[in-house]
């Protein structure tokens, strides 16, 4: 009994191991944004009238070091809202992000997103910086 302990123990702690040096850390992927983001707008305003119906987006702003923000009405009541600054793209550092629907686009390294959820349409796990949303039928809140 001693030595089945003893060889399953050994075992788990190689499986252990193994695991460990397999499993690289995909920091890449992480997106650190240090600009607080904190507004509101009225999306059915005219100001805002690229807003007013499903499917429309519009380049608002950004402070800091966002490039500015894509808001995408996903639904009647959804919003989606994006940061224009590519961080997975250093070669290119002024380069902002664009809309071509239903992507957004890098144009430095011609990287798609998905507009739907800001995932890269390549399937490799990277994806663009979005900011939470809340929309209560009059008020969109943008916030991370």
């Amino acid at each position: 009994m001693r030595k089945f302990l003893k060889i399953s123990m050994i075992f788990f702690v190689a499986s252990m191991a193994v695991f460990a040096v397999s499993c690289d850390s995909k920091l890449d992927n992480q997106i650190v944004i240090s600009t607080h983001i904190n507004f509101s707008i009225l999306p059915n305003s005219i100001e805002y009238q690229e807003l007013n119906a499903t499917g429309g987006y519009m380049y608002l702003t950004g402070e800091g070091d966002s490039y500015g923000i894509i808001v995408y009405r996903s639904q009647p009541d959804e919003f989606r809202a994006y940061d224009r600054k590519p961080f997975y793209n250093k070669s290119c550092p002024d380069n902002r992000l664009s809309v071509d629907l239903p992507y957004i686009i890098d144009e430095c390294n011609h990287n798609e997103y998905y507009i739907l959820d800001g995932f890269n349409a390549n399937g490799d796990g990277t994806h663009v910086y979005w900011y939470r949303t809340d929309y209560d039928g009059t008020e969109l809140h943008i916030y991370n």
